[in-house]
C-alpha cells in the first residue's frame, strides 16, 4: 500500500513557475513508478510526466505540451518525486495529481488507468 500527499500548487501568472512535491510512504518507494497527471474542469486525467527507474537506470517521460517546460524528479532518499514547472501557461490551469504503481512499462506509464495509487490532487491556477 502506498499513500501520495501533494503539495505546492497555487496561483501562479503566465510565465512564472511552480514546484509540485508528492510525498510516497512505503519502503520500496524506488521500484515504483511516478507520475504526475492533471485534469482541467469538463476534461478527462491527462498525462504530464513520469518517471521510473529499471536495468538502464532512471528514465523520465513527458507530454509533448510540457516537454521543455517541466521536469520531474524523485530523491528515493526522502520518498519525494517533484514536478518542476516553468513558463507556465494558462493552459497549464488544472488539478495535478500525484500516481504510482509497480511493474509500469513504457507503453503504461502514460496511462492513467495503469496506476493503483493516487494522491489527493493540489490546484494550479495560471492567470493570463
Amino acid at each position: 500500500q502506498v499513500q501520495l500527499v501533494e503539495s505546492g500548487g497555487g496561483l501562479v501568472q503566465a510565465g512564472g513557475s511552480l514546484r509540485l512535491s508528492c510525498a510516497a510512504s512505503g519502503r520500496t518507494f524506488s521500484a515504483y513508478a511516478m507520475g504526475w497527471f492533471r485534469q482541467a474542469p469538463g476534461k478527462e486525467r491527462e498525462f504530464v510526466a513520469a518517471t521510473n527507474i529499471n536495468w538502464s537506470g532512471a528514465n523520465t517521460y513527458y507530454a509533448d505540451s510540457v516537454k521543455g517546460r517541466f521536469t520531474i524528479s524523485r530523491d528515493n532518499a526522502k520518498n519525494m518525486v517533484y514536478l518542476q514547472m516553468n513558463s507556465l501557461k494558462p493552459e497549464d490551469t488544472a488539478v495535478y495529481y500525484c500516481a504510482a504503481d509497480w511493474g509500469m512499462t513504457t507503453a503504461t506509464m502514460t496511462r492513467a488507468d495503469e496506476y493503483d495509487y493516487w494522491g489527493q490532487g493540489t490546484q494550479v491556477t495560471v492567470s493570463h
